[in-house]
């Protein structure tokens, strides 16, 4: 039987110590590839199989955790020697000189990297349609969009192309794809894992997260690149030590954990009907399993989508200004040109019309008679929201839909900003509040798949993890396949 759509850990104890059974897994991972990428464009760089064999060889000889197995990696996180791009013009042949700290500690658990993935430019934006290189499809109905900005892992991992990928989450650009694409979406508490070598967007929202085909497999890789990293001053040290052992034993003649899921009114406001009916009918079938169900109305979240874009903004106004300059990427003949000519010229041919809406409104949020009006305004409404949210984080957790629509179909939001942005509107709490949150299928509405977000308290990963695997066997939906013919 083939391994190809298997989830990662069986596929870890399939191919340990077995180096024949190790090269024909990525062999089929390539064939896959061959036969779905063009019309997915999950990836934006595939690295050569005989270069990823032969790195997976050498790990599994070396008796490596991780035995060889590929592992796809968003476009905006460093690795060494291969391509990185943002999925922008201006970092069009960018080669980073480092690896970040996750991918690191990847390759020192025997994770070979396959190849990178289509994202939103900058991760600026909901479904991946503003990549450089042309939008990624959903596996499960490719007219419509993977969600965004971490697209492209959604589509590797759904298609089985990848068993595993790295993403980042801003304000959902993992939960985002992991809901829409029929996937394990985890961002971890703000922290938990090291941002060294995430290409900035908004430094203080910014998380690397994981998408796997279920909870298992995301405790499987937390475990080897979680902890503290003394180049990410940011970074905590996340006790997950013997969770994948602990997370894999559920369901096994033990009695699985309950919890108290706690509905918060404003975040099921204006939810598409089919999204709400299906996203609640998991909460009721998690009711009659023993989880207590709480409602409550907290008003101040019906401002929790404008101060998180205003902060956004604002943050990637700031980061991005280093772009322009000739260190990286895109560049010009200087000769003959002034300064501002040569920056102006650069940034305006490479970025594209969603970073550069951002960056003009970051800078305008940022300007001298507006900062305290907007921004300061902002970070006001984010200290009341941690406030308002985490004694309900304490006694639950924030149950809600994933995604208030369904996936658009390509081109039906990338020309509306509101609309776009509105997308948000579930999944940018947890960045606000720095708390962590995942996403897994909580059914099928139209033949397609609806993520159920559950939120927990800061650090609270280890039990939100746990509570995750008890709702993916109650519910019994993990590691899906698209019929993609």
């Amino acid at each position: 039987m083939s391994l190809v759509n298997k989830q990662l850990r069986y596929v870890v104890e399939a191919v340990r110590d077995n180096r024949e059974a190790l090269s024909e897994y990525i062999y089929r991972l390539y064939e896959r590839i061959e036969r779905y990428e063009e019309k997915l464009k999950g990836f934006i760089t595939l690295r050569p199989a005989d270069t990823v064999i032969r790195e997976a060889l050498e790990a599994n000889r070396l008796g490596k955790p991780l035995a060889g197995i590929p592992i796809a990696v968003k476009d905006n996180i460093s690795t060494e020697g291969i391509r990185t791009t943002c999925a922008s013009a201006i970092l069009e042949n960018y080669i980073p000189p480092y690896d970040a700290t996750v991918v690191k500690r990847l390759r020192e658990a025997g994770a070979v990297i396959i190849g990178k993935t289509n994202m939103d430019e900058f991760a600026m934006g909901s479904t991946t349609e503003t990549s450089y290189f042309g939008p990624s499809r959903n596996p499960w109905d490719p007219s419509r969009v993977p969600g965004g900005s971490s697209g492209g892992s959604g589509v590797v991992v759904s298609a089985y192309m990848a068993p595993a990928a790295l993403g980042s989450d801003t304000g959902g650009s993992v939960r985002n794809p992991a809901a829409y694409t029929g996937i394990f979406g985890y961002k971890p508490t703000y922290g938990g894992l090291s941002r060294y070598g995430l290409i900035a967007y908004a430094s203080s929202l910014d998380q690397i997260g994981l998408m796997t085909r279920d909870s298992v497999d995301a405790a499987l890789l937390l475990e080897y690149i979680a902890g503290e990293d003394p180049r990410d001053p940011t970074s905590l040290d996340l006790r997950v030590g013997g969770l994948f052992k602990e997370i894999s034993s559920l369901g096994e003649g033990r009695d699985l954990p309950k919890a108290r899921l706690v509905i918060v009114k404003e975040m099921w406001s204006g939810v598409e009907d089919h999204v709400f009916k299906t996203t609640m009918n998991a909460v009721d079938k998690l009711s009659s399993e023993g989880f207590e169900v709480e409602e409550v109305s907290v008003p101040e979240v019906s401002y929790a989508l404008p101060a998180y874009y205003v902060i956004a903004f604002a943050e990637a106004s700031s980061n991005l200004s280093r772009y322009g300059i000739p260190l990286y990427g895109l560049s010009k003949d200087p000769e003959n040109t002034s300064w501002i000519d040569y920056y102006s010229e650069i940034r305006s041919k490479g970025f594209g019309k969603e970073v550069k809406r951002r960056i003009m409104l970051g800078s305008f949020i940022l300007s001298a008679g507006y900062y305290e009006q907007y921004y300061i305004k902002a970070l006001k409404v984010r200290r009341l929201l941690r406030d308002r949210l985490l004694p309900l984080l304490r006694r639950g957790y924030i149950a809600s839909p994933t995604m208030p629509i369904q996936p658009p179909r390509l081109g039906e939001a990338i020309e509306d900003p509101l609309r776009l942005y509105a997308m948000d509107i579930e999944t940018v709490i947890p960045n606000l509040i720095g708390s962590p949150a995942i996403s897994l299928v909580a059914g099928f509405a139209n033949s397609l798949p609806v993520g159920l977000q559950l939120i927990g308290p800061p650090l609270g990963d280890r039990d939100l993890l746990l509570i995750a695997r008890t709702i993916e066997i109650i519910i019994g939906l993990s590691n899906l396949s698209p019929q993609m013919g």
